[in-house]
């Protein structure tokens, strides 16, 4: 199966209609981001509740969405960087790779990540309680 990719197009400001493609990560990649990100904020104290535990993939999906903001910027800065590995601009006759130079407002830099973030948690959000016991083969092996 195919990676998921999607298109997203700037919306305001300078980079209004502006098109970028979105391409997820290979599952080892998302994994290994996945890691970094969750270790990082344990280093920096974020406490985990046993009730976002309990919820498997989608509570850990939750957590990593709203605390995310409180891992220092040193460790921060790259794991946000590489969500922008994920995206290339589109000129309607190709693609490339991000350069600085694509961006003429922040906020359209910040909205990308969030793309990434989002297409790479949808599984998670979207399945509800993703937990070994809610997945298709232990409800298939159930019935």
């Amino acid at each position: 199966m195919a990676r998921k990719q999607i298109t997203w197009a700037g919306a305001t400001g300078r980079d209004a209609g502006k098109q970028f493609q979105i391409t997820e990560m290979s599952a080892r990649a998302a994994h290994d981001w996945a890691t970094r990100a969750l270790l990082a904020m344990a280093n920096s104290g974020v406490e985990v509740g046993d009730d976002i535990m309990s919820r498997g993939l989608a509570g850990i999906a939750s957590l990593a969405l709203n605390l995310l903001g409180r891992i220092p910027a040193d460790r921060a800065l790259p794991l946000l960087d590489e969500l922008l590995n994920c995206v290339m601009i589109d000129f309607g006759k190709g693609s490339r790779k991000l350069i600085d130079d694509d961006f003429e407002e922040v906020s359209t830099i910040f909205q990308l990540q969030k793309e990434v973030f989002m297409l790479h948690i949808e599984p998670f959000t979207q399945g509800g309680l993703l937990t070994s016991g809610s997945s298709p083969t232990a409800q298939s092996q159930a019935a």
